[in-house]
């Protein structure tokens, strides 16, 4: 939405990023799935280099900076700031083994610099109003505004921009209108398709970085999935899983073997073949995946798993609690 509403705010924090380290070349990374953002990049960038905003003398000045769009061809894991370097230089994107850090030795060997848009747009209004008015949106260590997309079985869908601190069902109940289908909320997916899954029990949850990991959840990308009770919270689980595999580049072994066997275990878990004993070795699974994976995509993914079998433990074959109790 910003690269295709107001690209210029963008352009212009990226070349302040690049004046204040010294660099003189920046790379914006967009996924092919999205034509009318390169569209719109590519005349922007045309139109400020123009205006003199970007090149060898930016305003008459000895500062010298310029933009280039590349298109990537669309994996998931190139959300990765290592594996988005490889495939800028060509190569398949496959994450990198830290050290060394991206600001030491990164694109072609370069100290590089890597933000996301969010970041980068975020500077010149910074720049503009004092680091004040960026600081009285929020609460706690969480400040400025996040773009929120409300999607799944929700009356409102879109995207809405808000401060840190409104709580999971304001954002829900309140913007989102509850759901589309009529039927009462079971879940809310946060942070994209690898985020923990909260039941209504916890949408009293403001909406910041340090309250969702204390209740082991993700902001992420401030992406928000309702579902309504006829969701199958096991098949929700398996979906993270097989999503992992079929996104992992391969490279470590917690990530690329970890997520395959995840979807059988999981499969023997909802059969109801030694429950205790596989959901053990599932937890013990999401331990490993999560502490030895390279990157995030392995180290993200027992989120949803364990959010799902801790929450929604009925849906994994487990006696629901009324009936444990009436037993």
């Amino acid at each position: 939405m910003i690269m295709e509403g107001d690209p210029f705010v963008l352009i212009e924090g990226m070349t302040i990023a690049g004046i204040a380290v010294g660099a003189t070349a920046g790379y914006i990374y967009v996924r092919s799935e999205y034509p009318h953002a390169i569209r719109a990049l590519e005349v922007a960038l045309e139109e400020a280099r123009n205006r003199n905003m970007l090149g060898r003398a930016i305003c008459g000045s000895h500062h010298a900076f310029d933009i280039e769009v590349r298109v990537g061809a669309g994996a998931y894991v190139c959300g990765e700031e290592t594996a988005l370097l490889d495939s800028l230089e060509g190569k398949r994107g496959m994450v990198r083994a830290k050290p060394p850090l991206p600001a030491h030795k990164g694109l072609f060997g370069c100290p590089t610099v890597i933000n996301n848009v969010l970041s980068l747009a975020s500077v010149p209004i910074i720049l503009d109003k004092g680091a004040e008015y960026y600081r009285d949106f929020g609460m706690g260590r969480s400040r400025g505004t996040m773009p929120i997309q409300l999607a799944g079985n929700i009356k409102h869908s879109g995207l809405f921009e808000v401060g840190f601190g409104m709580t999971l069902g304001e954002l829900v109940d309140d913007i989102g209108g509850g759901t589309a289908s009529g039927h009462p909320v079971r879940a809310v997916q946060v942070g994209g398709p690898l985020g923990a899954y909260f039941p209504r029990e916890l949408f009293d949850t403001p909406f910041d970085y340090e309250a969702f990991a204390a209740r082991d959840g993700l902001i992420g990308h401030g992406g928000i999935v309702v579902f309504d009770d006829s969701v199958d919270m096991a098949r929700q689980a398996r979906f993270a899983m097989e999503f992992c595999a079929v996104e992992s580049c391969g490279k470590c072994t917690p990530c690329r073997v970890g997520s395959t066997r995840g979807v059988e275990v999981i499969d023997r878990i909802i059969a109801n073949k030694d429950r205790a004993g596989n959901v053990q070795l599932l937890e013990d699974l999401c331990h490993t995946m999560k502490l030895g994976s390279l990157c995030a995509l392995g180290g993200f993914t027992p989120y949803p798993v364990l959010s799902a079998l801790n929450h929604f433990p009925e849906d994994f074959g487990a006696t629901p609690p009324a009936r444990q109790a009436a037993e």
